[in-house]
Formats: structure tokens, C-alpha cells, sequence
């Protein structure tokens, strides 16, 4: 029925309905009164009153027929007035007036949209449901339907519902942004998308969605109509063609998307792997997912502008990562090979593709790129129009390309490498800087390469060289410095050089000798190929633990040496010095060495030592006996000279004449030869000191001093302060308990004690003879106080002689066999005896032409024999000392007063050398007899 309403009731009874969520009432409400109830003060009331959580779904119907103004046939319908059938008119005419009923109209709403009443209820009801209900997914249904009615409708829906609701309730709902609509949609551009981006990639996990969220989240975002015409009515060009041509990154213009690029380059920077996802799963922006509730409205002008950003920003993505490793570059690759894609480019190879067969990119970089001062754009103003490296053309993509396929080169070689430093290396050509970076990787190259693997050697050196220049050095041959690499400054010669030190420190000497030797377009001159051959077998020489040749570093060094034949001149001195060394080194592998302690002798030592002829006496203080090897360790001082390690060559002088090197042979042999003679000293061998002292010391100064001029002997003497010392040391030299006893005594005295004082006395003979003048008074007196000794040692031994003679002659013999008792020799013992000492000539004739017994016959030789040796003596005092070299007069007349006495010791000395020898000879004949009389043995003897 009919219902008779007054306005005011009917106003109260749409606020009701509106209150209660009745909508089938409201519409049927609205459908009978339309002309009283008009659509503005119904969408006021459902604004004000209709509850916030009421699905969209249930009133959106609603909103669509007051839109459209065709209800559904709801006449029929009865209408429950009950709430104000009890209300007199004035009554509700005053509850109509405290109504409070919201405007539909609200700040920042679009003046255009001021007379639509349906878009500015459908904004306000937005705003609120999001709000007071937190229902943002309510929304989309609400808004679906009113997409075409109004262009803010669809903004609204699409640049802040649709991102904002997929950020928090569909990417990312554990982490959402705390913002309700209207204050995510008054946010600034650049806080906005960093609140969009706020959950991109921060899981690992999550890398395959970044551009997932590029997509469904910043690409709708990036569609607001009004936040891009807002950025060029500023500028006074609503159209915007012409500034988006001149003005392609201008700070300002736009800052939503400048922040998008931002965002990426600082991925870049921390979390590379981000930056590169992102542009491999977006293709910037016109690549968007928008729901499908709208389509990309920019012109061609503004999408180009847009693209180039980002291809920009993704260009500086590359440059920016910090990681030098395989994974980040080949990274970095895949961004260059995107953009070029994205810039409808050539296809670029696969980076695997790319580092096997090297291309040539050259001839594709522009001079105006290669140039020093671009170096700062790899830090500064990366996204500014004016880099010319992150400019989107095709010779900026090459020169990043190769950067790229040069760090990834190094670092897989040995020598980790970021993107900017190659950019470095290359665009500020500094030679230093290079050769330093080539230098550390060649020497990874030689302690990581394999010792079996020739083939990993050759694309080695081929991908050394076209870091040089990048393929230019295909079609130039040109040995001077390039323009393209990060070697571009180097000779090419220099690279050679260490790439065969590289090949020889791991043992390919034969693709080396291929290579450098063999080849008929040899990459190096025979002189340089020489010299690098004998620098790296020093090198290996230099690193070696043990001095056998056999084996380790020594052999590496031998084997570099013997692998270029036809280069290696081993009559140079370079070869016969290494030789030398080779040699010297091995002979100490035969002994313990320890320099320092706890720590064992290595090859260098030998080399680097500033005396290296002192280590022959760590060698004999270190090794017991090892004196005896004297000729080994002589032989050993001879290779030291020759090996040019002495000390006077290492301070710069002159050298490789044969006078110098023989009179450093004869120096080493003398020091030697002393240290030998210190070290059987040591070791109490006084026979081998004195071997030594008297078959070498004195044989090789006399040969010295033959071989030598006048003018030079006196030089050779002060030269040589090692073997008069020695001497001296062996003259003073004492037996003691400990002194090793002689194999053999020769014709020297039996005397132990008379034999050591000779030898002493001859020892000191020797120091007198090789010693400086200032240094002979120190030896005349040790050479008097052995004469003493000796004099004394003679005296007491002729003392015991004779009265061991006089004992002898005091026995009775009586039952001796060829006796005669009438003789009187028989009857009285002792006359023989004083009869050969006192008694005139005559009757020692009668007393030898008497009969005599067999042991009368055995004296009568001995006296026969001492007269005969009284002959050879007089014949040994004629040849004297002068026939050994030096008198002892003429060396105290060298001392000075205090030799005046000297002629009276050298009578001495051959009256005790004829005593000696005639002792020696009696001694014999003695003891051949002395059975016959039970005389004991002769211990001297």
C-alpha cells in the first residue's frame, strides 16, 4: 500500500534502514520517493549510517541503481514504518535537524569530480571502510563495478588499492605497512615506494619474487595520471613531450620513479643478488601487472623516457656490485646481456660463451668513453644524464661487457677482481697500477696452476693477452702500449715474460720450449727469452728446502735450465755461475747444517749470505771427522768462488777476470784449509793439523809466492789472515790425554813427547815463513818457548840413555855362548864402556882387534854405525833449513833485536836433528839385538 509519509519521516526512515543495513527497504525506499529522497542525500545517508563492516557486496547493488536510476519492481514490497508512525511531524522534524549527515565532498577530492556524486561517495566510503573496519579487501568489490565511470575511481583502485592491498594482504601480510588508505595515498612518492619495496628480496627465498613485486606492486603504483601531470604543470607544459626528451633523469621531475631506480642501484650495492633478479624478472615499466583492472595509458614519448631510465639504473646496477666473485660478474653479465635485449641490441652470448671464445669489443667503444676522466662516473652521479658510461647505447653496453668479461677473467684466474676496478684499470691506464694487478695475477697463476693440464696453459695466455686489448691485438701486433684492456698499457713482451715464468714454476717446460723457443714467430728476443730462463730457474732455486740437487727446487731450477737448449749457452758466465752454485749447493746436502737454530738450511741461505765461505765452519763445528773431507770442503769453496757469491763481487767490484777469481780461490782454499786444520785442533787430531799445516799451508804459500809478482806477495799476505793463525795455533798446541795417538811415526823420534815438540817447532816454522811482519814476534815467541821444551825433552832423554847404558854394561855375563873368561872385557864389565868414551884412539883399536863374544860383535857395530852417521849428519846440516825456504837467522834478523840469537838455534836445531837420526838408526840396530841381552822392547818405537 501506498505509504503517506511526511518528508521529515521519510528521511528518518532511510537513515533507519541505513542504520540497520536494510538495503532491500532502503531501495524500495528510494525506488517510491526518488523525487523527495534524491541520490545526493541518499549516498549521504548510506555514508554516514551504513556500517562500515557491511560486506561491499550487500549495498554495491544499491549504489548502482541511484547511479543508474532503475530500481528493480519493489512496489510490491511492504515497508515497515513502524520507527516513525509513532512521531508527530514536528517531532521529526526535530530529530531530522540533529541529523549529522557527512558531505560527500571532502579535502584533496578532484575538482572535476565535484557535481559526481557516486565517485565522490564511492572515494569517501573507501577511505572509511579501510579506517573504521580495516576491511581493504572489501574495496575492490565496491569499486569493480564503477571502473569506467570515473577515471579516479580507476586511479584509485588501481595506483593505491590494488598495490597497497596486494603488499599487506597478499605479498607480504606478515610484515604490512601501517597506513591506512588515505595516508598511504598522501604519502611522498619516495617514502611511498620504499614502503612498497620495503619486503622485496629480503629473504633468500623470496629472490624469485622480486620481480613479482615490481610488477604487481610499483608498476600500478607508477600509474597515477595526477602524480605524473602534477610533475609537468610545474614545469609549464602540460603535454610534456619535449621535456621528457631533454630532461631524462632530472632530480624532481619524478620522484616516485627516480626512487624505483634508487632502490635498484642500492640492491646493487648491498644485496647484489636482488639487483640482478630484479632485472632479469622485470622489464621495467612497461612491464605491469595491473589486475586487470586498467591498461598503460603513457604515450610512446613518456614509456621511451621511462625505459631509459631503467635501463640506466640497471646499467649502473653492474657497476656498483661490490663482490669479485664468479657468481656476482657472471651476475652483472646477465644484467648487460638484458639491457642490450631491452635496447633491441644484438644478442649478447651466454658469459660461459663469451670468456670461451673471447670477442672482439674494440672496435665497438667509442675514444669518447675511453677516456680518463669517465673513472669518476663508476662512483659519482651513476643515474645522471650526463654518465656516458650508464647511458643506454651500444658502445657504452660493449665497454661494460668487456669490464665485466676482464674481472671475471682475473678472478678466475687467481686474481679476484670487481666491475669498477676493471673500469679503473682501464679508463685510467696508469702502467703501475696494471703491471701490479697483472703481476699478482700471473704469480696466483704459477702457485695455483696445474703442473699436467697444457691446454688450460694455452687459453690462459690467450685470455692474458686479450685483456691487453680486448681482441685488438687479433688484427694488431703492435708491441707498444694500446688503448683498450686493462692491460692496454703493457708491452706485450712484459706479459710474455711472466706468463713463461708461470709455465716453468709449474713444470709445462715443454710447451714452453714450444711456445718460445720452437715457434718460428717467437713472441721474445733470444736475450730476453735467456735471461727470463735464468731469473726463473734462480726463482725456483730461491724457493727450495733442500739442497739435493735430485730433487725439489734445485732440480725445477736444473730442469728449466736443461729445457731450452738451443737458448742456454752454458759458456756463459751466467750458466757456468749457476752451474757452480747447482754444485756447491749439493755438496752441503752431504752434511748436517742447521744455521740457526731450529731451523734447517735452505738453498737461499747459501746465496743471500754475506760470507758464505763461514758456513764450511758451521759445517765442520756441526759434523764430527768432517775435517778429514778436506779436499770435498775445498772443492765446495772453489764452486762458492766461481758461483760469484763472494763477498768483495756482492759489494760491486769488479768482477769475472780469472786474476780475481783465482785469488779468491786461493783465499777460500787458505780459510779452508784453516778452518780444518782449527777444527782437528777441537777435536784433539794434533797429526791431521799438522798434516795439514805442513803438506797445505806451507805448499800453497809457496806456490802463491811463486805464481804472484814481487809487488803483489805483500797484498796476498795481508790478504791471507787465515793461515799463519792456524799454524800459530797448531804450533802452540799440547798433548794432553785426549790427543789421538799417530797411526804411524815414520823417522821421526819415537819419543812421543820429542816427536809432538817437532812437530810443534815445525808448525810455528811454517806461521814464520806465510805470516805478516807485524805478527812475527807474537810466533818467535812461541817458537822459543818449544825449544826450550824440546831442549829439555832431548836432555832428559839423554839422560836416560846413558844411564840405561851405563845399567847395560854393569850386567854380568859369564854364561853368555862365544865368552872367553881370560878376556878382559869379562872381568870387568864396566871397562868397555869407559874404554870407548875416554881411552886414546890406539888402544880402542886394541881393544876392537881383541876377540870378541857375540854381544861384544853387536857393540862394536853400534860404535861403527855411529860414525857413519855422524857423516849423513854433517850432509843434512849442509842442505839446512834454507832449502825449505826461510832461515830462522833471516827471520830474527826480520824481528828485530830480539832475534839476535838465532844463528845459535838453528845450530841447535841440526845438532838435534843429527842426534834424532842417529838415535833413530841406533834404536833399530838396538833392538835387533836386544834379545840377546833380555833388554826390553822400545815402546817409542
Amino acid at each position: 500500500m501506498a505509504l503517506v509519509l511526511s518528508p521529515p519521516k521519510l528521511v528518518l526512515l532511510a537513515v533507519h534502514f541505513a542504520v540497520k543495513a536494510d538495503i532491500d527497504s532502503l531501495t524500495a525506499l528510494a525506488a517510491r520517493h526518488g523525487t523527495l529522497l534524491r541520490k545526493d542525500l541518499l549516498l549521504r545517508i548510506a555514508l554516514t549510517y551504513l556500517p562500515e563492516t557491511l560486506p561491499s557486496q550487500a549495498y554495491v547493488g544499491f549504489i548502482e541503481q541511484l547511479e543508474t536510476g532503475a530500481f528493480p519492481d519493489t512496489i510490491a514490497q511492504d515497508i515497515d514504518c513502524s520507527t516513525v508512525d509513532a512521531l508527530t511531524d514536528p517531532q521529526a522534524a526535530k530529530k531530522l535537524r540533529k541529523l549529522r549527515l557527512l558531505p560527500l565532498a571532502f579535502q584533496d577530492a578532484p575538482e572535476e569530480a565535484a557535481d559526481d556524486y557516486t565517485t565522490l561517495f564511492l572515494l569517501r566510503r573507501s577511505y572509511r571502510v579501510d579506517e573504521e573496519a580495516g576491511l581493504l579487501d572489501e574495496l575492490p568489490t565496491l569499486l569493480m563495478p564503477f571502473l569506467d565511470h570515473s577515471p579516479y575511481i580507476r586511479t584509485l583502485m588501481v595506483s593505491i588499492i590494488l598495490p597497497l592491498l596486494r603488499r599487506n594482504c597478499e605479498y607480504h601480510p606478515q610484515d604490512p605497512i601501517p597506513y591506512t588508505l588515505l595516508g598511504f595515498e598522501q604519502l611522498p612518492d619516495r617514502v611511498a615506494v620504499n614502503l612498497l619495496l620495503s619486503q622485496t628480496g629480503v629473504r633468500e627465498a623470496d629472490l624469485a619474487l622480486v620481480g613479482r613485486d615490481l610488477k604487481g606492486l610499483i608498476g600500478p603504483w607508477l600509474f597515477n595520471e595526477r602524480r605524473w601531470k602534477d610533475r609537468k604543470e610545474k614545469l609549464g607544459d602540460p603535454s610534456g613531450p619535449e621535456l621528457l626528451e631533454e630532461d631524462e633523469t632530472d632530480v624532481g621531475l619524478f620522484p616516485g620513479w627516480e626512487q624505483v631506480l634508487q632502490w635498484l642501484t642500492a640492491r646493487a650495492l648491498k644485496t647484489w643478488k636482488v639487483a640482478v633478479s630484479a632485472v632479469e624478472q622485470w622489464d621495467g615499466p612497461g612491464d605491469v601487472d595491473l589486475g586487470g583492472w586498467g591498461v598503460i595509458w603513457l604515450r610512446d614519448e613518456e614509456q621511451d623516457h621511462l625505459e631509459r631510465g631503467y635501463a640506466r639504473a640497471a646499467l649502473a646496477s653492474a657497476y656498483l656490485i661490490p663482490e669479485a666473485s664468479a657468481e656476482a660478474l657472471e651476475g652483472a653479465y646477465r644484467i648487460v646481456a638484458k639491457i642490450a635485449g631491452l635496447l633491441d641490441q644484438d644478442p649478447l652470448p651466454r658469459m660461459p660463451t663469451a670468456l670461451a671464445i673471447l670477442p672482439p669489443l674494440a672496435d665497438q667503444i667509442t675514444s669518447t668513453i675511453q677516456s680518463a676522466k669517465n673513472a669518476t662516473y663508476m662512483r659519482n652521479d651513476l643515474l645522471a644524464a650526463s654518465n656516458i658510461l650508464t647511458s643506454p647505447t651500444k658502445s657504452s653496453v660493449a665497454f661494460l661487457q668487456a669490464i665485466i668479461l676482464s674481472a671475471a677473467l682475473l678472478t678466475k684466474l687467481g686474481s679476484p677482481c670487481t666491475v669498477r676496478r676493471a673500469g679503473e684499470l682501464a679508463l685510467l691506464q696508469d702502467e703501475r697500477e696494471q703491471k701490479a694487478e697483472a703481476t699478482k695475477l700471473i704469480h696466483a697463476l704459477g702457485n695455483n696452476g696445474p703442473k699436467t693440464d697444457d691446454k688450460f696453459w694455452i687459453k690462459t695466455r690467450n685470455e692474458i693477452l686479450w685483456l691487453r686489448g680486448w681482441g685488438a691485438d687479433d688484427v694488431s701486433s703492435s708491441p707498444e702500449p694500446l688503448s683498450s684492456g686493462v692491460f692496454s698499457q703493457l708491452k706485450k713482451e712484459f706479459l710474455e715474460v711472466e706468463i713463461l715464468k708461470a709455465l716453468l714454476s709449474n713444470t709445462r717446460y715443454t710447451l714452453a720450449r714450444s711456445i718460445y723457443e720452437d715457434s718460428p714467430d717467437k713472441p721474445l728476443a733470444q736475450g730476453l727469452l735467456q735471461d727470463t730462463i735464468f731469473a726463473t730457474a734462480m726463482i725456483a732455486y730461491d724457493n727450495a728446502s733442500n739442497p739435493n740437487r735430485t730433487r725439489g727446487g734445485l732440480k725445477k731450477c736444473d730442469d728449466i735450465i736443461k729445457a731450452f737448449p738451443e737458448t742456454v749457452d752454458k759458456s756463459t758466465v751466467t750458466a757456468q755461475r749457476l752451474e757452480a752454485l747447482l754444485q756447491a749447493t749439493h755438496a752441503l746436502s752431504k752434511y748436517r747444517l742447521v744455521l740457526k737454530q731450529g731451523e734447517p738450511f735452505t738453498p737461499i741461505v747459501l746465496r743471500v749470505h754475506t760470507d758464505p765461505v763461514s758456513i764450511v765452519g758451521k759445517i765442520l763445528e756441526q759434523n764430527p771427522k768432517s775435517y778429514t773431507r778436506i779436499q770435498d770442503l775445498v772443492n765446495l769453496g772453489h764452486r762458492i768462488v766461481q758461483a760469484g757469491l763472494t763477498a768483495h763481487e756482492k759489494a760491486g767490484h769488479s768482477t769475472g777476470t780469472p786474476e780475481t777469481e783465482a785469488a779468491d780461490r786461493l783465499t777460500a782454499e787458505s780459510r779452508i784449509t784453516a778452518m780444518c786444520i782449527d777444527a782437528a785442533l777441537t777435536e784433539d787430531d794434533f797429526e791431521t793439523a799438522y798434516s795439514y799445516v805442513v803438506n797445505r799451508l806451507d805448499s800453497a804459500a809457496t806456490n802463491t809466492a811463486a805464481r804472484q809478482p814481487v809487488s803483489k806477495a805483500p797484498q796476498l799476505a795481508i790478504a791471507d789472515d787465515f793461515s799463519w793463525k792456524a799454524a800459530l795455533q797448531a804450533g802452540k798446541y799440547r798433548r794432553t790425554a785426549r790427543t789421538l795417538r799417530p797411526t804411524h811415526l815414520g823417522t821421526t823420534s819415537a819419543n812421543p813427547e820429542i816427536r809432538h815438540l817437532e812437530q810443534r817447532i815445525e808448525c810455528l816454522a811454517t806461521a814464520l815463513r806465510i805470516a805478516p811482519a807485524p805478527t812475527l814476534q807474537e810466533i818467535l815467541n812461541a817458537f822459543r818457548r818449544a825449544e826450550e821444551e824440546l831442549d829439555a825433552a832431548v836432555k832428559a832423554e839423554a839422560e836416560q840413555e846413558d844411564a840405561w847404558d851405563t845399567a847395560g854394561d854393569s850386567i854380568n855375563t859369564p854364561g853368555l855362548p862365544g865368552g872367553f873368561s881370560s878376556s878382559p872385557y869379562s872381568s870387568k864389565p864396566g871397562h868397555a864402556a869407559t874404554t870407548t868414551k875416554h881411552a886414546p884412539s890406539s888402544r880402542r883399536s886394541q881393544v876392537e882387534e881383541a876377540p870378541m863374544s857375540l854381544f861384544d860383535l853387536s857393540r862394536a857395530s853400534v860404535m861403527s854405525a855411529q860414525k857413519n852417521l855422524s857423516a849423513l849428519s854433517s850432509l843434512q846440516r849442509s842442505a839446512g833449513p834454507g832449502a825449505r825456504g826461510v832461515s830462522v837467522s833471516e827471520l830474527n834478523a826480520s824481528a828485530g833485536s830480539d832475534g839476535e840469537d838465532g844463528p845459535q838455534q838453528g845450530e841447535q836445531k841440526r845438532a838435534r836433528k843429527r842426534d834424532q837420526l842417529r838415535e833413530a838408526a841406533m834404536g833399530t840396530l838396538v833392538s835387533g839385538v836386544g834379545w840377546l841381552i833380555n833388554a826390553p822392547s822400545n815402546e817409542r818405537e
